[in-house]
């Protein structure tokens, strides 16, 4: 259960049906190529955002990629993760899932790799990746900043924007936006009901996509 109404009208969408609200209303689309490495279920809430740098971290830092992260979030978080150098290098770990899941974190999102895939599993925590890996972050990449803006595929996500994600894909909403984006993915999922009732009884699935199927997700004028 959220504390935050918003977030709990967003975890009762479908990410294609959030996916087609925002190709209606001209925001940016939804974020691909981002699957599921544990926990198999949707996830939903406010960004916790963290990016990731090349190279050794400084001499003065003091903390360990992620954790004022995972500190700063709670059940109606979601950590979302910049991880674009290149370098085969884990953005995320057990310990951080660990850690996340005692706190009650949604789930946590990596544009880039991650790792202790079976720790993460065991956990039954949520993370979303680019791709898995074995090698470690120490001697390859740093945090460079924390609760900042970043990027997630072509889509920028700053601290308190909606996102969620499913086998679909991701969606980034910024908080200015969301109840707009809510109101359109409910009438876009109250039509697609329709047409599935419509098909349940036998209605020719022609008829049902045809005509006004092309045209739901039109603007409004």
């Amino acid at each position: 259960m959220s504390s935050d109404p918003l977030v709990a009208r967003l975890r009762r969408l479908d990410i294609c049906d959030l996916s087609d609200a925002l190709d209606a209303l001209g925001l940016p689309p939804a974020v691909t190529g981002l699957t599921p490495t544990s926990a198999v279920r949707p996830i939903a809430g406010r960004a916790v955002t963290v990016r990731l740098a090349a190279g050794q971290a400084p001499a003065n830092a003091s903390r360990h990629l992620c954790t004022a992260a995972v500190e700063a979030a709670g059940p109606d978080s979601v950590i979302v993760i910049e991880q674009r150098t290149g370098l085969d290098a884990a953005s995320w770990g057990g310990l951080l899932s660990r850690a996340a899941k005692k706190r009650g974190v949604a789930g946590t999102i990596v544009d880039g790799p991650t790792r202790d895939v079976e720790d993460a599993i065991k956990l039954d925590y949520v993370v979303y990746a680019r791709n898995t890996t074995a090698r470690t972050a120490r001697g390859r990449i740093h945090e460079a900043e924390c609760q900042t803006t970043i990027r997630c595929g072509d889509t920028q996500v700053s601290p308190g924007d909606y996102i969620a994600a499913d086998r679909s894909g991701v969606v980034v909403i910024a908080a200015a936006q969301i109840e707009t984006v809510l109101a359109r993915a409910e009438a876009i999922l109250a039509k697609s009901d329709e047409m599935a009732a419509a098909v349940d009884r036998d209605v020719p699935v022609s008829k049902v996509m045809g005509g006004a199927y092309e045209t739901m997700l039109n603007k409004k004028t």
